[in-house]
């Protein structure tokens, strides 16, 4: 785990082997990125031999964005190391986005030269507060550390610890002069605490499948609960049927690892600013591996149907950070779990089941089979919860990706208010949820001639479609569904997000209810 530590005094009284420094690029394109130095840091960097400005003065840097320079210091006795100039472009395009892939790359910078303790240079911009810049940095450090090689070995067998970050192992947030340290402090523990969180969602993602089975996903659920306080409950077998939950169990039905329903709870204070703010559910879609039942996927990527239970992990680590945030609300985390397999008992094409809500759907694709456990896990939460908003997080439909990519998520919702929430939150911590289309016709694809609804419609809208398929289970309750197929995991598109899974829209639930509780203060 990294140590951060924020401290306010000059970066040369800071033992360091890299200090990193931002640097912005020059206002007219006849100066030189020298003159943005500090008179401390050039002293420092005279002190360590003057390399940092010499490739200042060279022009080979020009501090454009995500530009970097590594030099050594020649100078014998020197407290720092290595300095890395980092370019931000110009001052006034500054974005948090821009610190976070600054700090994702210190990560990675660290990671590759084995290099256990570092420091950054903190920014000064009129832009955003240095609490903000504190809070993004943090979230890329933490995120760009992240590596998953649980079941890699170094000659003989090891078993290698979760979140692990390699050598990094102290990191010095250099904020020179700030006088409210006990802010940036605070700003730091919460965004680890958030960052923790994605990790873990990550950690739940990465996992293979034959590893991670609804029932050890449940398990790992119940281990969050005890370490945070957080009250856990899970239902399966006859608790399932007794339930109600048909749509979630035939999904699971054809295989050996029995579906579960999680439950986790985080009853918050109880006083009257909580109430006013009432129950906000978090739904995830678990399904732990998704060979496409009997409508079976083509071979090529399926290994990558591990990551289907996405929208869970981000459930169970958004979980995990409001409670150590200990946020003064009432939150419940849902998640579906099942696997979808063709065994002799898989549910098929042409097949009419029952759903909790009691309404029945003729089975088309048994590839469509997330909204099917969801159905049930909103049912429940408005059944069960009355909750004030609901948002569910599922890898849904190929059809989103194509529409955005791996660059957003496609945000739909039965509420303006809730859509614009979400869109705000993710701005703030960098993740984009971008609004999508619902239309009346996009329910009118999802009536069945023969059961009140069907499971999947026709090639075009299909993330609209399926979208319009679950406001079928939500009532008048404000409910926002986020599809996460593009985004959930991917190849790297940024410095602080490794290959693999990228525990996407974690920060920005608990951004979205860290807002609703601000906004009844």
């Amino acid at each position: 785990m990294i140590k951060l530590i924020v401290k306010t005094q000059s970066a040369a009284e800071i033992p360091s082997e890299l200090l990193v420094v931002p640097v912005f690029s020059p206002a007219k394109e006849t100066d030189t990125p020298q003159g943005l130095l500090s008179k401390a840091l050039i002293k420092l960097d005279t002190e360590l031999g003057g390399s940092a400005q010499a490739a200042l003065q060279s022009g080979d840097f020009k501090a454009g964005l995500g530009q970097r320079s590594v030099t050594y210091a020649t100078e014998k006795g020197a407290k720092v190391t290595r300095l890395m100039l980092y370019g931000l472009g110009p001052a006034e395009n500054l974005e948090l986005e821009d610190l976070r892939n600054l700090a994702g790359t210190a990560a990675q910078e660290a990671q590759n030269r084995k290099i256990a303790k570092i420091s950054i240079l903190g920014v000064k911009t009129r832009r955003f507060s240095s609490e903000a810049c504190a809070t993004a940095l943090t979230e890329g450090l933490v995120l760009g550390a992240y590596r998953y090689d649980r079941y890699k070995t170094t000659g003989k067998k090891k078993k290698a610890a979760l979140q692990d970050h390699g050598s990094l192992r102290q990191v010095s947030l250099i904020f020179e002069g700030a006088k409210k340290i006990t802010e940036l402090r605070n700003s730091v523990n919460q965004a680890l605490i958030t960052s923790r969180g994605q990790n873990l969602a990550r950690d739940l993602s990465n996992a293979p499948a034959n590893a991670l089975p609804p029932a050890v996903l449940a398990r790992e659920a119940r281990r969050v609960a005890r370490e945070t306080g957080l009250a856990c409950r899970v239902l399966k077998g006859a608790e399932l049927e007794r339930g109600g939950f048909e749509a979630l169990m035939a999904v699971g039905q054809g295989s050996e690892n029995p579906p579960q329903f999680i439950v986790l709870e985080h009853r918050g204070a109880r006083n009257p600013k909580s109430r006013k703010i009432g129950t906000l559910c978090l739904v995830g879609k678990g399904i732990t591996f998704d060979s496409g039942g009997i409508s079976i996927k083509p071979s090529a990527g399926m290994q990558d149907m591990k990551h289907d239970m996405s929208g869970a992990a981000a459930v169970i680590g958004a979980m995990q950070a409001i409670a150590e945030l200990r946020l003064p609300v009432h939150v419940v985390g849902l998640v579906a779990a099942a696997e979808n397999m063709p065994g002799g008992r898989a549910y098929r094409p042409g097949d009419v089941i029952g759903s909790r809500a009691g309404k029945t759907i003729e089975i088309t694709n048994t590839d469509a089979e997330g909204r099917l456990v969801l159905a049930d896990a909103l049912d429940y939460a408005v059944d069960q919860y009355s909750p004030r908003a609901m948002i569910d997080l599922a890898t849904l439909t190929g059809a989103c990706m194509i529409a955005l990519g791996e660059w957003a998520t496609g945000c739909f919702a039965n509420d303006r208010a809730l859509q614009e929430e979400l869109a705000e939150a993710g701005d703030e911590t960098g993740e984009c949820m971008w609004p999508m289309p619902l239309f009346p016709d996009h329910l009118r694809i999802m009536k069945s001639s023969i059961a009140d609804l069907k499971n999947s419609g026709t090639r075009e809208a299909g993330a609209s479609t399926a979208a319009a398929f679950l406001k079928e289970f939500v009532g008048d309750t404000p409910w926002a569904h986020l599809d996460i197929a593009g985004t959930g995991w991917k190849s790297p598109q940024n410095s602080y997000h490794s290959t693999g899974a990228t525990g996407v829209a974690v920060r920005t639930l608990v951004r979205w209810v860290e807002d609703r509780v601000q906004q009844n203060e």
